[in-house]
């Protein structure tokens, strides 16, 4: 997690003096303030990702005399064959083809098909405290 705060903290350090040379010469303060709100929210991400870096061990990404092979392992389980990622994204596309038109009845069946396909895809293998 130090690696990927590291790299929140270049884009902050980047957006904030973009911001000022932006500013300066542009005299725009629309801009200057969308740049700076950038900033302040990749601080945000940055400082949330160097406090879980803090509570976890280290990874092998963020040790500097790591090998390769000390990333390797199992990393997680991924379903083989879902499809409710899929059922997810056509969701997702029918909600917002939905708001692009606003159509309110349209918009609240889509809500409705994102929520069951988002339920469904975060419950897919979950068979209950009794099941081993």
């Amino acid at each position: 997690m130090r690696t990927e705060a590291r790299i929140f903290d270049l884009v902050t350090a980047f957006c904030l003096v973009a911001a000022i040379g932006y500013g300066v010469w542009s005299h725009e303060p629309v801009g200057t303030v969308a740049i700076s709100l950038t900033g302040g929210l990749t601080l945000i991400v940055g400082t949330y990702l160097r406090f879980v870096a803090r509570r976890i061990e280290q990874r092998p990404e963020d040790n500097v005399d790591a090998e390769v092979s000390d990333g390797a392992g199992e990393l997680g389980f991924f379903s083989p064959g879902s499809y409710w990622p899929f059922g997810l994204a056509l969701a997702a596309a029918f909600t917002g083809v939905s708001l692009a038109f606003f159509e309110p009845w349209m918009i609240g069946i889509g809500v409705v098909v994102v929520l069951i396909m988002v339920a469904g895809l975060l419950f897919e293998y979950h068979v209950g405290p009794d099941h081993h």
